[in-house]
């Protein structure tokens, strides 16, 4: 126990590691300790990708680090240390009994099962406990929930609107948007040609303090899903840096045409791979957008591109936080399809004769990333044809993706991908056949099944799976008006064809494989 004056304990979280985080904005280094710690119970609470969890663990010790290195008392409890209680709390309780702090002081989190936790330090430790709002993000909680109140839609992209206004980002002295439009997403929807060279992303290979935790993540869950031998993601603000700089010059000026592309040979294409240092905090959302709108300025990137990249962080990243916190916690037991099927087992061991999925799940398995129309279109649009229930699916994409914590999770999953929020997120169900992914991608070229016959032998799944999706839910989808005519095309089936479909369709469901959740712990 220390006998030093009583200062703040001050907590922060895995994807806290941002210097002007609140918990941190009147820290005294002569009294106060900054505690970062590596649990178990947080590293089990879903089956984390082995590279999201060295991700994590590393940039919290290089943070650590950096605190220390500025004077600050900063200490860091590893996963394998033999006093490491194994949860948050248990950690927080320690620290107060080393230092006997006069009061706590943690961000908010980003998870809803976190907040309920840090809520009850107060009662487990005696000691005040004050949790700050995030102001990371570009519109408060209390924010969006005021934009919210008494609108009977909440559509993104009139927040995204609000947004731009806000914080006066592409937009002309008159306050007109820049190009006299809001959203160029109609000409973000080109399938990559084969003649357009792909630049390859930075890689920041792992120094002594990484090659540590992959040592240790790599010994402690060795059965755990993802390769570890491909981990290259920046782990401090300053290689977040990098990356962001070399997306702006490399990337950012085909990122609009091609962001909705899917390539086999190419996992990355002209997206930035800079979500997961955004969302751990080795980025500043604010200065990421602006970047990228000087980048427009100055005539080195086009409107198309620079709108469409801004429109995911200021616009859909903000939106779906805000959507997290205002239905929490009720919002994660939505199931408005009433979908129960158990999740199949490709979708750890990518083993089907799907090209598309094989491909999404390898990648995925081996890059902890996958782009957001491979999550949405391929490995989403078949959980939701198939009726995978939605805490299944909501586990995988937590578990598999780097960048994924729950309060971006939840609602891409739950009101993009499955619409088991009943359209609160969304105007319609993500549904789409073979045909669509055979336009955006080159995965049909190699797959065993024809993408163009809807029934037989060597018929795409996404084509059966689609109409017997419409037909089960067809009472339901019949209030989004933007479903008319996915179910007019369904009626001009035919109940012949449309019975044939729906057999198929039931025989390709009832044998998919089912794999245990145990067998990838």
């Amino acid at each position: 126990m220390t006998d030093s004056p009583a200062g703040v304990l001050r907590v922060v979280l895995g994807d806290q590691c941002s210097r002007t985080l609140s918990a941190l904005r009147d820290l005294d280094p002569a009294v106060d300790v900054v505690l970062t710690m590596e649990v178990a119970e947080e590293a089990d609470a879903v089956r984390h990708h082995r590279q999201k969890m060295v991700l994590i663990f590393s940039a919290l010790r290089h943070f650590s680090l950096a605190l220390a290195a500025r004077g600050v008392r900063a200490e860091h409890v590893t996963l394998d240390d033999p006093a490491n209680s194994g949860s948050f709390s248990g950690e927080v309780e320690r620290a107060v009994r080393r230092h006997r702090p006069r009061k706590i002081v943690a961000t908010h989190p980003g998870e809803w099962r976190v907040m309920r936790m840090m809520q009850s330090w107060e009662a487990s430790t005696g000691v005040p406990v004050e949790i700050r709002d995030d102001d990371r993000f570009l519109c408060t909680r209390a924010g969006f929930a005021r934009w919210a109140r008494g609108r009977q839609q909440l559509r993104m992209e009139f927040f995204y609107r609000d947004m731009r206004r806000r914080h006066c980002i592409l937009m002309e002295p008159d306050g007109e948007p820049c190009g006299g439009r809001w959203n160029f997403d109609a000409e973000n929807r080109r399938r990559l040609p084969r003649n357009v060279a792909v630049p390859s992303p930075p890689r920041f290979e792992p120094d002594a303090i990484t090659r540590a935790v992959l040592s240790m993540v790599r010994h402690r869950f060795p059965g755990r899903f993802g390769a570890l031998e491909n981990f290259a993601w920046p782990v401090r603000a300053r290689d977040a840096a990098v990356a962001l700089q070399d997306f702006l010059q490399h990337r950012l000026p085909a990122f609009g045409q091609y962001q909705d592309a899917m390539a086999s040979a190419e996992p990355v294409l002209f997206h930035s791979l800079i979500s997961a240092a955004l969302n751990i905090g080795l980025l500043d959302p604010l200065e990421v957008c602006r970047a990228a709108e000087a980048e427009y300025r100055a005539g080195r990137a086009a409107l198309s591109s620079a709108e469409g990249f801004i429109r995911q962080i200021l616009g859909w990243r903000e939106y779906v936080r805000g959507i997290y916190w205002l239905h929490m916690p009720h919002y994660a037991a939505l199931n408005m399809l009433a979908a129960k099927r158990p999740l199949p087992d490709f979708y750890w061991s990518a083993e089907t004769k799907m090209n598309c999925i094989r491909h999404v799940v390898t990648q995925t398995r081996d890059h902890a990333h996958a782009h957001h129309i491979q999550r949405l279109m391929v490995t989403g649009n078949f959980a939701l044809l198939a009726g995978i229930a939605p805490e299944a699916i909501n586990e995988w994409y937590l578990a598999v993706y780097v960048d994924a914590f729950e309060w971006v999770e939840l609602p891409n999953t739950h009101g993009m991908a499955t619409f088991a929020d009943g359209g609160l997120l969304g105007s319609k169900p993500y549904a789409a056949s073979g045909a669509y992914i055979n336009r955006m991608s080159d995965y049909c070229a190699g797959c065993s099944y024809d993408p163009k016959a809807q029934a037989g032998e060597r018929a795409c799944p996404f084509n059966f799976l689609y109409w017997d999706f419409l037909a089960r839910h067809a009472p339901r989808l019949r209030d989004f008006p933007r479903m008319a005519m996915p179910l007019s095309n369904l009626e001009r089936l035919g109940p012949e064809k449309l019975e044939q479909i729906r057999h198929q369709a039931a025989r390709f469901l009832e044998a998919l494989p089912h794999a245990p959740a145990e067998a990838y712990r």
